[in-house]
């Protein structure tokens, strides 16, 4: 577990009631089943680029306001935020919630927890 600031700890915690939480399992389960939905890695390129989760999408948590409306122009589509631990992707889900997107959903324990249940990942360049 990262040792985090308590600032940083209590942002994440002020954001969270207004945040829609998934979970690995709930994303396997959209993935096997091909639901429609954006999976937006959130995570540093340095990060992306030793593996992700499969048809991701990568948008670091540093640019995914400037660049979201270019990626998904629709403010309504199915979108699932994830980065390492689940605390980046769920700030940046309270910001482009803000921004006026309004099916946004951060995935709980993010990339560890992905690995941790035993799902595939990608490491090809997308």
């Amino acid at each position: 577990m990262k040792n985090h600031s308590s600032r940083f700890l209590q942002l994440v915690t002020d954001s969270k009631p207004q945040i829609k939480e998934t979970n690995p399992d709930q994303i396997q389960q959209k993935l096997l089943q091909k639901q429609p939905f954006f999976l937006i890695d959130v995570r540093e390129e340095s990060e992306w680029a030793e593996g992700h989760l499969p048809n991701a999408i990568h948008l670091s948590k540093g640019i995914i306001e400037r660049d979201i409306e270019k990626v998904i122009p629709d403010s309504n589509a199915a979108i699932v935020l994830y980065c390492g631990g689940g605390y980046r992707s769920l700030l940046a889900a309270s910001n482009i919630q803000k921004m006026g997107y309004t099916n946004v959903e951060s995935m709980a324990g993010g990339y560890r927890g992905w690995l941790s249940a035993g799902y595939s990942i990608s490491s090809e360049k997308e």
